[in-house]
């Protein structure tokens, strides 16, 4: 949406999903640097866990997820994005937050210890 305030040479300010998912994609791609063989792992970025398969009654809500490879499918990391914010007070404990969670998510995919996906975490 551009006119009068926001000429086309100026920029319009990213939103905040656009804004996580960057800072998503940072993290994976410094993990990837370190494990190749998440080329093959999917990630993606959700608002909020679906209500039907990640919300129980006694569990806290879910920050992110790890769905391993099938025959048919690659094995995908989401991201829960509005959990996550809700958690951090701030731009870079949201950083740390998110790059952990992945690091979890990515040890568990891998089955090792999160010290050893990432040890200068």
């Amino acid at each position: 949406m551009r006119g009068p305030l926001a000429p086309r040479p100026v920029p319009i300010a990213l939103t905040r999903a656009e804004k996580f998912d960057d800072l998503a994609s940072d993290s994976v791609e410094r993990l990837t640097k370190r494990w190749p063989e998440l080329e093959r792992v999917r990630f993606a970025v959700l608002d909020v866990p679906e209500a039907e398969t990640e919300l129980l009654a006694d569990e806290p809500v879910a920050l992110g997820r790890m769905v391993p490879a099938t025959a048919d499918e690659t094995a995908m990391i989401i991201l829960y994005r509005r959990p996550l914010e809700l958690r951090a007070e701030s731009r870079s404990e949201l950083e740390m937050l998110v790059h952990d969670i992945l690091v979890e998510q990515v040890a568990d995919l891998l089955g090792l210890d999160p010290d050893t996906v990432d040890p200068d975490d």
